[in-house]
């Protein structure tokens, strides 16, 4: 991968290089595995899930993308969705709604970076 497009995905919080250590160097399913974060619901499930104080589809969404975020080394996101499976486990709702005041910011940025990225395919 050329380094102008790894530097898209850094700037978005992913470790490109551990991402595609974890692939075994397959650029072209790290690709897809970005294009498929873009589509992705859970995120915005997990809103819903906490507005509607719905704790079960929500730790079903954050462990969703608490593994999604793991598998793509964005690890900010991976520690932030970390703590908030274990809230959600522990039947702390509110602290772990609390916690997407932080992971929204950092969620956008990197679908930002992947959208950037995805421009130089």
């Amino acid at each position: 991968m050329e380094q102008s497009r790894m530097d898209k995905l850094s700037a978005g919080g992913i470790d490109v290089q551990e991402a595609l250590d974890r692939l075994m160097g397959n650029e072209k399913l790290l690709q897809r595995l970005l294009e498929k974060l873009l589509s992705d619901e859970n995120f915005e499930g997990l809103k819903a899930a906490f507005a509607a104080e719905d704790q079960e589809k929500a730790f079903a969404c954050s462990h969703t993308l608490k593994g999604v975020f793991g598998n793509l080394s964005a690890k900010a996101l991976f520690a932030l969705f970390s703590r908030q499976v274990e809230l959600l486990r522990a039947g702390s709702l509110q602290e772990a709604r609390e916690l997407m005041q932080e992971a929204e910011p950092l969620y956008q940025r990197l679908l930002e970076a992947i959208r950037a990225y995805e421009e130089g395919v």
